[in-house]
């Protein structure tokens, strides 16, 4: 079974309701630029904020050069020289950990900040999972509006995509109270309250994370380079800021669209265009028309719709079915969606205000890649929702070639329109943030790097080595969220890209010092990418830093782990760590999900039983076995669990070449 990195939603609306990313205009143009000259004190410092206990931490901002800068927090002082570049760094040493304090930072300006704790702070990157707000959980509204939790605190950092590092960041501190909880990560709630509630430490929360990016966003080029893996990119990458003019996209797709699309540089979208000579066609369909049926080709496709007076107000839609390879679409010359999002079927909602009375125009741009492209869905599949009425969409459109792709017409490396650049997040909303006194960092990532998950473990170990020099802590605490469960269960053993990730995540846990994997298989949603049972993973992140950073040595941090395989005549015996309280079934009558193969390495589905820290797996249809796999596909029936109530992690016990081996990026 081959799943594809499942990404999250990218339309500028938010119209899948996945999940409320914005991501397909990331920002307006130029705004990654720096837009003046940067701030007296950091972006990263501000009310409300927490300062690293138990070690020094650096404050920093601009002045003019030779300002000499001093920074005092309960009678603790450090001081600072602004030099040419108008960067000034004190290191102070913090006071005892709680508060409130107030920090005074002194120089050609002064500046207070108020409500300072001291604590420990927290980096919670990765991807929408990490992103997904408290708002969205299964619990979270309740869980939000029991959230007065003034010794908890958050930053969430505004996205950003920059193809040279950046100074600052954007985004404020907040108290955690029943009013702002809900909109911090859900992931990073669940742990800061645990955490919290049991150390009586304040936390800080510094959430970093984008929904559908790749770990090779968050990674430096320089990190990145050695692995060889991403020559290609890299080279576009460098390719594209040499050029130093315009929007950093942090894609490729926009790019080519600002390189080669005819149609955006002459408004084919606008409402009073004059389309008379465009050629007419029928959708589904419309490329074989205009002489492109079986080559890649960007086509825009017009068409008048009339709306009631007074515009009906509530879910006004556009629905266009399944799309290959991406869209954009414009109702009266503004965009309302836009996406290369491999989960179909595409779903915009029109903003308030875009319909008028009488006329309107739809415009729909549409980059085809495969032969079979384009619009892929059923006639009644195509539709727009005003008010109570539908206006179907198939049939009739009028439409032009804004680029024939076929060779040797450039098309571009990749068709994401949100930040997958190499590097570009880790300019834009990372390295701002060093060299800041942090505890650790939280990592819930690995969808989108899914469909080479073998790789992974290689882009993620670089991209640990980078943030802890980034930091200058060598070994920063790394705390690894394994994906969950998803897609539908397989009736056969299989093979997926989600189980090789998830090795790969575990095999760093492994063989990287002072990291953990938080295991969350028993979770998760077979239907959606973006479960909402989010208290599991926080839950037992907070197990990982309970147990090995704060050295509660009574917490269960681990499931049963693999220790020990024994080959015997009919059956294996696996013997296992971790086993505290017992193993045990949990989540179905028997124990699964246990496959079994012989030297033919055809995996069939084998009977397993517990005997004491051991568990025995046999199938009459395999007398000889040599290899076994558990919990081995996307979405598996995971029961085995200690007694502690923590689950076992996907294991193999086997060598053999996996689904995505062989993948690479490019």
């Amino acid at each position: 079974m081959k799943l594809r990195g499942f990404l999250v939603l990218v339309t500028l609306t938010g119209a899948l309701q996945a999940i409320s990313v914005v991501a397909a205009a990331q920002r307006p143009p130029g705004a990654a630029q720096q837009a003046g000259p940067p701030p007296f004190v950091s972006t990263i410092f501000g009310d409300n904020m927490v300062l690293q206990r138990n070690k020094p931490g650096a404050i920093w901002g601009w002045s003019d050069p030779g300002d000499h800068v001093k920074v005092e927090i309960a009678g603790h002082t450090a001081t600072a020289v602004a030099g040419v570049d108008r960067r000034w760094q004190a290191k102070i040493d913090p006071p005892a950990a709680g508060g409130p304090y107030t920090m005074t930072i002194t120089g050609d300006q002064t500046v207070e900040l108020h409500n300072v704790l001291v604590g420990d702070i927290w980096l919670c990157g990765g991807q929408s999972n990490m992103q997904f707000a408290l708002r969205q959980a299964q619990t979270g509204a309740e869980d939000a509006k029991a959230a007065d939790l003034p010794q908890i605190r958050f930053f969430t950092v505004g996205q950003r995509s920059a193809y040279h590092p950046v100074n600052t960041v954007f985004g404020s501190w907040n108290v955690v109270t029943p009013e702002t909880a809900g909109r911090v990560s859900a992931v990073a709630f669940y742990f800061a309250r645990r955490v919290q509630q049991e150390t009586h430490i304040p936390i800080g929360l510094i959430v970093d994370a984008v929904g559908g990016t790749p770990a090779e966003s968050w990674t430096s080029i320089a990190a990145l380079r050695p692995l060889h893996d991403f020559d290609v990119p890299i080279a576009e990458t460098e390719r594209i800021a040499a050029k130093d003019t315009g929007p950093e996209y942090g894609n490729f797709v926009m790019h080519w669209y600002d390189d080669y699309d005819i149609g955006m540089k002459e408004h084919w979208a606008a409402p009073n265009y004059d389309d008379s000579s465009w050629k007419q066609v029928t959708i589904p369909g419309g490329f074989a028309e205009l002489g492109v049926p079986d080559t890649p080709a960007l086509v825009y496709f017009r068409k008048e719709f009339d709306v009631p007076d007074p515009v009906p107000t509530g879910r006004n839609m556009v629905l266009l079915g399944i799309i290959e390879k991406m869209d954009t679409v414009y109702i009266n010359g503004q965009e309302i969606g836009g996406s290369s999002w491999v989960e179909n079927p595409r779903q915009y909602f029109i903003r308030p205000g875009m319909l008028k009375p009488g006329k309107n125009v739809i415009t729909i741009r549409v980059l085809k890649t495969l032969p079979n492209g384009g619009f892929m869905s059923k006639p009644e599949d195509l539709r727009m929702t005003i008010g109570d009425k539908t206006i179907p969409l198939a049939g009739s459109w009028k439409a032009k070639i804004a680029v024939d792709a076929r060779p040797p017409q450039a098309l571009p490396i990749r068709y994401e329109n949100w930040p997958v650049m190499p590097g570009v997040l880790y300019n834009g909303m990372l390295a701002p943030l060093a060299p800041l006194s942090i505890t650790g960092a939280l990592w819930y990532q690995g969808e989108q790097n899914s469909d080479r998950g073998y790789q992974y473990r290689k882009v993620l170990t670089a991209m640990i080595g980078d943030w802890r020099n980034l930091f200058q802590q060598s070994n920063l605490p790394f705390y690894i969220v394994q994906l969950p469960a998803y897609q539908p269960r397989s009736a056969t053993p299989t093979d997926d890209d989600w189980s090789d990730t998830r090795e790969s995540q575990a095999v760093v846990a492994e063989t990287v010092p002072n990291t953990c994997l938080a295991v969350t298989i028993d979770t998760g949603d077979p239907n959606t990418i973006h479960p909402t049972n989010k208290e599991p993973a926080g839950d037992r992140v907070a197990r990982c830093a309970l147990a090995n950073y704060y050295g509660d040595k009574k917490i269960v941090f681990q499931g049963p782990t693999l220790a020990k395989v024994e080959r015997r005549k009919g059956e294996i015996r696996l013997k296992f760590a971790h086993a505290d309280g017992g193993l045990v079934t949990k989540g179905g009558d028997k124990l699964g999900e246990f496959s079994i193969a012989g030297d033919d390495q055809k995996f069939v589905w084998a009977t397993a039983r517990i005997e004491g820290d051991t568990v025995i797996v046999s199938s009459p249809d395999v007398p000889n076995p040599k290899e076994v796999r558990y919990a081995w596909q996307s979405n598996p029936e995971a029961t085995l669990f200690n007694g502690a109530g923590l689950p076992a992690g996907p294991f193999r016990t086997d060598h053999w070449k996996l689904e995505t081996e062989s993948a690479r990026p490019y």
